[in-house]
């Protein structure tokens, strides 16, 4: 039964709903309530990336990412370790498969050391010793501060945290528009606001619209399909074995996880998708599946960044050149050994339409007492509680 009026409601039960949320209760707030479209928190983004806690090595200095990472990454190590989560703080290396992307090693270093991230240069010979297989050309970076979490326990834990502290956190209640000013029409029932914070995820930008915002921005749809150890093998990667990524794009490539539960992972990669929720073949294209596709042919035409992506990508659905990707990383490898995974993510990427250019920073408008997330890509876990104290501190001071 919701309530008919709240003080703020929280639109989404992600990682950045839920933080929200909390840090919102943290400062004496009570009067909240959070809504979250599905039946169960963790359908979406939140609940299936691959659990990194990023350290602040790739984002442009002065950017919102960099400014979020690392403290959010701070704050999230201490909420596990508070609460008896899984952690694991065994580190990243990010490794050069060929002479042209030493520079591009160097500016990662850069970025890293000017955002305050604690890096190091690794020799070939250093490199073994942190990481056995990986394999790198010269030199890598070993990150200290890259650590891994279960998504799901995290979720799990906020919202335990939050409903401890009399805020509820309401399942299968989606956004449906405005039943007025200051009157959110939810599939519960209408209920009333002063202030609104939208952190719905890969639907930000149709539940902003009813506000007047995100006119200008596409939310396009990006798949991330992995392959996972098969039971019983062995490999040996302790962490997080990373390639250098094209900085030109918000994506960071087919990469080795050490989960936190100890599984070993290969993925993500950057497929374009027919639909926010289209985990298998066609289900969960739903009819924005051919907008989807005249968005997609357009961004190829216009944008060299989208472009570089569609001819890649799509190949690493065959498993070919999904190996080929991983077989650059370390010595070794057995394709043999990693099966199809069962998890897929999608990663809502926001594109400005006037210029066709993917968003590369987090994107947060505030009208009439209401705040909307409109980018929550990588690395939005990792950044959300920090996320969450910029809003609360800008918004709701």
């Amino acid at each position: 039964m919701l309530p008919e009026r709240v003080e703020t409601l929280v639109i989404g039960g992600g990682v950045i709903g839920l933080t929200v949320a909390r840090e919102l209760a943290l400062r004496g707030r009570r009067d909240l309530l959070v809504v979250e479209r599905e039946a169960e928190l963790g359908c979406h983004a939140s609940g299936r990336n691959s659990g990194v806690l990023h350290a602040g090595i790739y984002y442009a200095p002065e950017s919102q990412k960099a400014r979020t990472c690392l403290a959010g990454n701070r704050l999230m190590k201490a909420f596990c370790k508070e609460k008896g989560l899984a952690l694991s703080e065994a580190g990243k290396v990010i490794v050069a498969r060929e002479e042209a992307e030493l520079p591009v090693l160097e500016e990662l270093f850069r970025r890293a050391t000017q955002n305050g991230a604690r890096v190091q240069w690794l020799d070939e010979q250093e490199l073994g010793e942190v990481e056995p297989r990986a394999r790198t050309l010269g030199k890598a970076i070993w990150s200290r501060d890259t650590a891994v979490v279960d998504p799901q326990e995290v979720l799990r834990a906020l919202r335990a945290d939050l409903e401890a502290r009399g805020v509820p956190v309401v399942t299968g209640c989606a956004f449906l528009g405005l039943a007025g000013p200051g009157r959110a029409r939810l599939s519960g029932g209408t209920v009333a606001y002063q202030r609104l914070v939208n952190a719905a995820g890969a639907w930000c930008d149709l539940v902003a619209r009813p506000f007047g915002l995100a006119g200008h921005y596409r939310l396009i749809p990006f798949k991330g399909i992995y392959r996972k150890l098969r039971p019983g093998a062995a490999f040996e990667v302790r962490g997080n074995v990373y390639p250098v990524p094209d900085i030109r794009n918000p994506f960071l490539g087919i990469h080795f996880t050490r989960s936190a539960r100890g599984d070993l992972y290969l993925g993500p990669t950057a497929i374009p998708a027919f639909g926010r929720a289209n985990y298998r073949l066609l289900q969960g294209a739903g009819g924005e599946a051919l907008p989807l596709l005249l968005a997609d042919a357009t961004l190829f035409l216009h944008s060299p960044q989208f472009r570089s992506v569609a001819l890649s990508e799509p190949k690493k659905y065959l498993a070919h050149y999904f190996h080929r990707d991983a077989a650059r990383l370390v010595r070794g490898y057995d394709p043999s050994l990693f099966e199809a995974a069962t998890k897929v993510g999608i990663r809502p990427q926001l594109v400005d339409w006037r210029t066709k250019e993917l968003v590369m920073d987090f994107v947060v408008e505030a009208r009439d007492g209401t705040v909307h997330v409109l980018n929550p890509v990588s690395p939005a876990f990792t950044s959300s509680m920090e996320i969450a104290r910029v809003i609360a501190a800008e918004h709701f001071a």
